[in-house]
């Protein structure tokens, strides 16, 4: 039986990390300097949101082997992609927009990353109760994203920064506890000889 290559997961795994560290440097940068310009936060996160939709697309193609991390990123990796090219077209507008679709985005994945968290445990993943700690975390900082308790542009740049450091931290936990990539994986086909004995 022909093996199945593990490009897709390699590309999907090291991307995810990369993308992870990208967004907590990102997230700690504004947290530090929370009085850059609008301007080069909407370019900067369009890119990369436009960037780590596109990894998710691949992570939910690569069929790893427990099929935890991906499997929310085709709903996630084309919102992301929606998300990044909304930003890059209309970087005009108001920071609380930005705020508040990227605080659903980031809510959502903080709920879809507790599954996947009581999925790691059922499965043995030893630091199952990280991710599921990591997960209300990031929910919690997306749900203040969304109804932003001050309305101030450094508050909200900041309160930015920390929900992309805590999505980034999430991510990057969930991807090297949860991915795991076997050489000589089989592809997933069903013995039609099997079946039909059957």
């Amino acid at each position: 039986m022909k093996l199945r290559s593990v490009a897709p997961m390699r590309i999907a795994k090291y991307g995810y990390i990369v993308m992870s560290i990208a967004f907590c440097v990102i997230g700690l940068l504004l947290v530090l300097f929370p009085e850059v310009s609008t301007a080069v936060i909407y370019r900067v996160l369009g890119i990369a949101l436009l960037c780590f939709g596109v990894i998710k697309l691949i992570g939910y193609f690569s069929r790893d082997l427990f099929r935890l991390a991906f499997q929310f990123d085709l709903e996630f990796g084309i919102l992301l992609l929606a998300l990044g090219l909304l930003v890059l077209v209309r970087p005009v507008g108001a920071m609380s927009f930005l705020c508040i679709a990227l605080g659903i985005a980031i809510l959502a994945d903080g709920l879809f990353k507790l599954r996947i968290a009581a999925d790691a445990r059922t499965f043995g993943v030893r630091p199952w109760w990280l991710l599921f700690t990591l997960a209300i975390l990031t929910a919690v900082v997306g749900l203040l994203l969304i109804f932003r308790p001050r309305e101030s542009a450094v508050f909200l740049t900041a309160l930015l920064g920390v929900s992309l450091l805590t999505e980034g931290i999430l991510n990057l936990c969930v991807v090297i506890s949860t991915v795991k990539i076997i050489r000589h994986q089989q592809p997933d086909v069903i013995d039609a000889e099997t079946c039909d004995e059957e």
